[in-house]
């Protein structure tokens, strides 16, 4: 395993990590014609315990994303247009097709994922994990406040 100096995590850390990941993960997703937009929808879509009205879809996406609600909106739109969603009445339901697209994405994906999560210790995963759960909550909170001038 490839070991570097450890620099204390900061947001540029954090940044470099996130974006060699979605890296790795958009190469695989474009041989399947997918945004990782895409990919998150379709995934909170196939995910959810019941089919989702486009709105209520479209709110967990943005939570995820930080995402405009119309940029969500049009995702979504995208999706039913290549028949990986479809609707149901009032709901989105996912298709055939967008369970065997993700469960392809998920299969390709998973030993690139094995080899670079390898060798961690668990207890650096579980620091790192309170570590970013903190992170993320204290930024939806100042995402969630008004905008300071």
């Amino acid at each position: 395993m490839t070991t570097t100096t450890a620099a204390p995590a900061d947001a540029r850390i954090l940044a470099l990590a996130h974006y060699a990941a979605r890296g790795v993960l958009e190469r695989v997703l474009a041989r399947h014609g997918l945004t990782f937009q895409q990919q998150v929808t379709l995934r909170a879509a196939i995910a959810a315990d019941a089919p989702r009205t486009p709105d209520e879809l479209v709110l967990e996406v943005r939570g995820s994303l930080k995402a405009d609600a119309a940029e969500v909106h049009a995702v979504v739109d995208e999706l039913v247009g290549k028949e990986l969603l479809a609707m149901d009445g009032v709901r989105l339901r996912p298709t055939d097709a967008g369970r065997q697209l993700l469960a392809r994405v998920t299969a390709e994906t998973a030993p690139v994922s094995a080899r670079i999560w390898s060798g961690i210790r668990a207890e650096d995963l579980a620091a790192a994990g309170r570590v970013l759960a903190l992170v993320k909550e204290r930024a939806d909170a100042e995402l969630a406040a008004p905008a300071s001038t």
